[in-house]
């Protein structure tokens, strides 16, 4: 694929070149002609082509994530739970009282 990236990129710099030698050219012309028809096209094109690669880094990623917590709750206490903390749970507040407020 890559091949093909820079066998384009030669071609739209050549005719870049002979924008620019051209006595009716210019070099704002050559300029405007390498962008457009060479590094435009060519950042889109291989943007396209490098989907499924970065799809699949993402979902390799995923899924070493997903084993290392898999892997961390295999080494997890059997107690941690999440009020395992060995003190009393905390009670409710009673109905009848207000929360507190900051004056205004």
């Amino acid at each position: 694929m890559y091949l093909v990236v820079i066998a384009w990129l030669y071609v739209t710099l050549m005719m870049a070149f002979a924008e620019a030698t051209n006595p009716e050219g210019s070099v704002l012309g050559a300029i405007v002609t390498f962008l457009l028809y060479g590094l435009g096209p060519m950042a889109l094109v291989v943007y396209l082509m490098s989907t499924p690669a970065r799809k699949r880094k993402i979902k390799a990623r995923e899924a070493a994530e997903l084993a290392a917590w898999q892997a961390a709750q295999a080494q997890a206490p059997a107690s941690a739970e999440p009020d395992a903390g060995g003190h009393a749970p905390g009670a409710a507040e009673p109905p009848g009282v207000a929360p507190v407020r900051k004056e205004t």
